[in-house]
């Protein structure tokens, strides 16, 4: 017997972006929203939108992940539920065994659902019982000696390259490749002081190297009463360092392989006992050959693209689920329609590895027009603090074709105007009128393979400097080129 509740104030557990955009939801649906923050966030949107917000100390990012301090702002504040959105303690089990214990609703899996697909070993065997294809793989490697051994074993079967992650690893942290194997075991030592800092252990396995490859994704949703279902895929194989910038939906596979990868991925979530939102990784070979990757246990930045195509606010279905309600929609009933593209709008200078490039916006000017969708959490004087994610606003644009949807993201690339910051506006301009990209031709490797979309030159419109003076202007109380 499922137990119906009736939240009227949940409390956010994030910040920026996905706090914005979890609070949109949470109004829609007459709740209220508590959000807390750190001294070093006060001036960003999710204070200003939500109901109310507690300040959980001085920062930086440190109280994010402070447990207690979360649901102690939850129970002064009268909040039923706690949603983490991503990053942070989205993916850390002990959250919601504490919630539970505080009496709180976690709007999310159950804890022992997160602890196993938080390990990638356990997640594989799921996978594996489930019927899907996993990358050749090690077990989690031995310490010392073992473990290297162990690490040239399964080298001189599969061949380098190699990938080395932590067990625990996700977000593309705790993922590096080797070529030989002078820097295999010169690696593995780094590999696990990586996961210890990123994940507090430092279990490590080995991967088989896949080349050429897709990375696609397949968003779910499941309830308590045994649903699940699927809301297509997404293509998400333009990324730098391992972690996204592009993200497209649907993945633009034929409609047999597309069916059987989202069967497979509803296999693997039913396998699991899943509940709420999550997506099924998988990465795809040129001839059509897929394999697990991983599980993510919570929405993700990408969800965007999928809502756009769907008409689905996946946020809306989990705090219902969350509530007891079934899913609002069965699995007829969800058709992808057309093209939808999201870009990473960061405040970082590819040019200089995609370095973080924190500052004062001292303008921005978001582009708009017809299927044009902006979730942002920056404004016009904001400073961006160094101790942040650098994401400043997701675009994402809408096309009835693919043709369409290239089309108008160049169009709303163009008329995006943001000042005082480096952004990866420039490069993304540079890619919507690539050959490549213009025909869906990309795989993991599209960045390192065309290095020239770097080649942009950084000339000021003339709006640009017309804006840049005004700022000036209003910042120094006269034209500083008068004086």
């Amino acid at each position: 017997m499922v137990e119906k509740k009736e939240f009227t104030k949940i409390l956010v557990a994030n910040r920026g972006e996905i706090a914005v955009r979890i609070i949109n939801s949470a109004k829609e649906l007459g709740i209220k929203a508590v959000t807390v923050y750190e001294e070093t966030d006060k001036d960003t949107c999710h204070v200003m939108r939500a109901d109310e917000a507690v300040c959980i100390g001085p920062g930086p990012r440190k109280d994010y992940l402070n447990i207690e301090a979360i649901i102690t702002a939850a129970k002064q504040t009268g909040a039923q539920a706690i949603h983490p959105g991503y990053g942070f303690l989205a993916e850390n089990p002990d959250f919601p065994e504490a919630c539970t214990n505080a009496g709180l609703a976690f709007i999310g899996p159950p804890p022992k659902v997160i602890r196993n697909l938080g390990s990638k070993v356990i997640a594989r065997k799921l996978a594996q019982r489930a019927g899907i294809p996993v990358i050749p793989a090690t077990e989690t490697l031995s310490s010392g000696k073992e473990g290297e051994r162990q690490a040239l074993v399964f080298a001189s079967k599969f061949g380098y390259p190699i990938m080395v992650k932590a067990v625990s690893g996700g977000g593309g942290r705790g993922i590096r490749q080797y070529r030989d194997e002078k820097s295999l075991l010169n690696g593995l030592k780094q590999s696990r002081s990586e996961a210890l800092m990123a994940f507090g252990n430092d279990a490590i396995y080995l991967e088989k190297c896949l080349d050429r490859i897709r990375h696609v994704e397949v968003q779910i949703l499941a309830d308590q009463y045994g649903n699940v279902i699927h809301l297509g895929t997404r293509n998400c194989s333009i990324q730098r360092r391992h972690q996204k910038l592009i993200e497209i939906a649907p993945a633009g596979l034929d409609k047999k392989l597309s069916d059987k990868i989202c069967q497979s991925a509803v296999q693997v979530t039913k396998a699991s006992d899943y509940l709420s939102a999550g997506t099924v990784e998988l990465l795809v070979e040129p001839d059509g050959n897929f394999y697990f990757l991983e599980v993510n246990t919570r929405i993700q930045v990408e969800h965007t693209v999928t809502e756009v195509v769907t008409g689905i606010d996946i946020v809306r279905e989990q705090l219902l689920i969350a509530q007891g309600e079934p899913i609002s929609i069965s699995q007829n009933q969800v058709v992808e329609r057309g093209y939808a593209i999201e870009l990473r709008i960061n405040a970082e200078d590819p040019k200089n590895n995609f370095m973080a490039n924190p500052g004062l916006v001292q303008v921005y000017q978001p582009s708009a027009g017809p299927g044009v969708r902006l979730d942002a959490a920056v404004y016009q004087g904001y400073e961006i603090p160094r101790y942040y994610d650098s994401m400043m606003v997701k675009l994402t644009v809408y096309g009835f074709t693919w043709k369409e949807a290239v089309q108008r993201l160049a169009r709303t690339l163009e008329g995006f105007l943001i000042i005082g910051v480096k952004t990866t506006i420039p490069y993304f301009q540079k890619i919507v009128h690539e050959p490549d990209f213009i025909k869906m031709n990309f795989d993991t490797s599209y960045v390192y393979t065309h290095s020239q979309l770097l080649e942009y030159q950084e000339e000021e419109r003339e709006e640009v400097k017309i804006a840049r003076l005004i700022a000036e202007v209003h910042a120094h109380g006269y034209n500083p080129y008068t004086h």
